[in-house]
Order: structure tokens, then sequence, then C-alpha cells
């Protein structure tokens, strides 16, 4: 409660003291944030946005043989969130500062995060020393899986698929570099480099395995885009194209879904493994038409957690593969319709469950991303004579 309350009185503060020392309050517009200053003399900017998701969720078990499962529903705030962005000094030293405030965001508490709720999601300085080079310092996404980069509030369905949440890689803290150049013409080459923890976001107890190093490259050979958001609101005039591909090395990773997951407790303290990550990943956009596919791999070294005498923990690394295509036409009227397939194949040494999940996703975009209410229905076929599933959300955002 205490930890709220602060939170309440440095927002607070924090919209006092540009109030009264701003210099320069440019004009408000719906979605732009409530508060946008910048100084006289130019040497700072500060953007001030919240936002909110409201879910409805409804899901129902489907045996083989008997009846549908009653419906278990859940209502829920998803997301609500505080954002700071803007420039330090000069335009070239950038910063941004995400806080989460629901459950969802805060969760996960423990003594490697001095038991404390994660409320920061993004804390972060970009500098920009050279040309098109690019520092990145502090905690935020690494350049991981293109579903994962791109924001929660930016989907063209209620949320991210399976894929991501069995295979990203989320945020840590710890440096980025970041470049990017033209080869001639249109044609963009873009490419990120990462060292960080590896165990996550907010941690506080320092690092217990090895380092986590990532790397990316996208190639947009028909020039730049809004490739890092969904629906195609631009209704692009020419086929518009971005395809990357991330590589992730967690050395001595101690979580089962590297930087993710549960950490592998063995009779010594940590059972540690090298765990790499691959993904492939494509999005395009043309008159109203926006398609994305993913593909994650996943190995480790040794995926099953041991003791120091070689008996197992239970605990295992999630390796394996996963598949995720999706494809949205936005029409005139800012209604669009997603249909998503996604499939997920751990390994059969860990589990021989194979999941197939169908989705199908209605959004009605008011003010682009920024006001929209959005609803799907999936169905998530499992083998093994597991019971299927069925799945329907409602959701409504807003970013002020």
């Amino acid at each position: 409660m205490k930890i709220k309350n602060n939170l309440i009185i440095a927002f607070v503060l924090l919209v006092s003291f540009t109030s009264v020392k701003a210099q320069d309050i440019s004009e408000s517009k719906f979605g732009k944030g409530i508060v946008n200053v910048v100084a006289k003399d130019s040497s700072y900017s500060a953007n001030f946005n919240i936002r909110m998701q409201s879910l409805f969720t409804a899901d129902w078990d489907i045996p083989e043989v008997g009846n549908w499962s009653d419906a278990q529903t859940n209502m829920l705030v998803r997301r609500a969130r505080l954002k700071f962005q803007g420039f330090a000094y000069s335009p070239k030293l950038r910063y941004k500062m995400e806080l989460g405030l629901s459950n969802r965001d805060i969760s996960g508490a423990s003594d490697f995060t001095s038991d404390a709720p994660r409320y920061i999601l993004d804390a972060v300085v970009m500098w920009n020393f050279y040309e098109n080079f690019e520092l990145w310092v502090g905690q935020t996404k690494l350049p991981g899986n293109r579903e994962r980069v791109i924001s929660s509030g930016s989907l063209e369905t209620v949320d991210r698929s399976l894929l991501n949440s069995r295979f990203n890689i989320d945020r840590e803290t710890g440096v980025q570099l970041r470049h990017s150049f033209d080869l001639g013409g249109d044609f963009l080459v873009k490419e990120a480099v990462s060292l960080t923890e590896g165990e996550g976001r907010n941690i506080t107890s320092g690092n217990i395995g090895g380092l986590h190093y990532v790397g990316r490259v996208e190639v947009l050979p028909f020039g730049d885009f809004d490739d890092y958001s969904g629906a195609d609101f631009a209704r692009e005039e020419t086929p518009k194209l971005a395809v990357g591909a991330s590589y992730s090395f967690n050395n001595d990773a101690v979580k089962t879904r590297s930087s993710q997951g549960s950490y592998m407790v063995n009779d010594l303290g940590f059972y540690e493994t090298d765990i790499s990550t691959f993904f492939l990943d494509a999005m395009f956009k043309y008159q109203g038409w926006s398609v994305m596919g993913e593909y994650a791999n996943r190995t480790a070294g040794d995926a099953f957690a041991k003791n120091s005498n070689g008996t197992l923990t239970g605990a295992e690394v999630n390796v394996g593969t996963g598949l995720n295509l999706q494809a949205g036409y936005l029409f005139k009227n800012n209604f669009q319709v997603v249909g998503r397939y996604t499939s997920i194949d751990l390994d059969d040494e860990i589990t021989q469950v194979v999941e197939n999940q169908y989705t199908l996703a209605l959004s009605k975009y008011i003010v682009k991303h920024k006001l929209k209410i959005q609803t799907d229905l999936s169905y998530t076929d499992m083998n093994l004579n597991l019971d299927d599933g069925l799945m329907y959300r409602l959701q409504f955002e807003i970013q002020l």
C-alpha cells in the first residue's frame, strides 16, 4: 500500500513540476499524451501517457467423449500503465520509462526481486552517439521475436500468440547497440545486439548464471514502414515487407524458458545449462492487408535439471518449436478481421503434447490503436486424448 501511495505522489509531483516549470506546453490531442512539454531552450522534453485494457474471458474444456465443461469466466484489468518519454539535454539523448500497475504487470515478486512487486517495465536511456548508431542502457525489451517487441497496445488481436508465451525473451537490464543503413534505393537494413543478465526484468539479487547475448538483423527491401504495429492504417500504396532473424544465447541459464519461466533449483543451489533460441519473422502490409509470420526454435545443452548426484529435480527447459501465422484486412470503416494459426511442438523427450490453435478476431478501431474494441474466438486442438479448448475474449483499450 505504501509503495502504491508513493507512486501516486510521484505522479502528482511530476505533473505539477512540469506544469509549473515547463516553458512551452504543446497543444493536447487524444492519443498523444496527457502532458507534452518542451523546454523553451530545447534542453529537454517530457511526454506522459496512460493506457488501460479491460478484458473479459470465457473458457470451455471440450473432451473427446462427453459434454463440454461449464464456462469458466474471468473479468480483469489486463493492463494499466503509466508511460514517460522524451529527450534530455539533446534530442540525441532520449529516455523512456514505463510502469505497470495491474496485478498481471506487477506479479512475480520473489527473493530475486527483493520481494517487491515488479512495477518497472521499461527504464532505458537511448543515445544516438554517432550517425546511425544508438546505444541503449537500462531495462527494456530485448531484440527478440517481432510479436513481443510490438507493443501490447498495438496488436491487431486481443493478445499475443501461444508462440510468444512459450518462447519470448521479454525484457532485461543491460546494454544494447542498434544501427541501420541503406543498401541503395529503398533497401534498408537494421541491426541490434544486446548484453544482459539473463534472468528477466526487475532482478535485484545479481546475476546467478552467465550472461545473455542476443543479436538481430532485419531487412526491409521496399523501404521503411510501420512494421512494429498491427493493421495497415497507412493503406500502403506499394507492398511493404520486413524480414527479421534473432538469435539468443543464454550462457549457464537457470530458468526453464531462458530468461523467463521458473528457476531450476537443485541441491547445490541452481541447475545451469546453455539455452539457445532462434527466431525468424516477417511483416507484410499492402492496401489494408497485414500479414505476420513467426518461427521459433529453442535448444538446451541438457534440458533436464539435475542434482549433483545426477538425479532429476523435475524441472526441465521448454525446448522445441513454434509457428505462428496470421493475416488481417482493415476495412475502410476501420473494422478489421484477422485469422491466426499457431502450433506449439515441444521436444518429445520433454512432452509429446502438440497444441494447434485457430483464432478468428474482430477489431473496431475508433482512434487507431489508441481507442479500440477487440474480440476473438480461439479453438485449441490438443493431441494425446487431452481435452480441446474453446476461448472467447472481449477487450477494450484506451490510450490517452
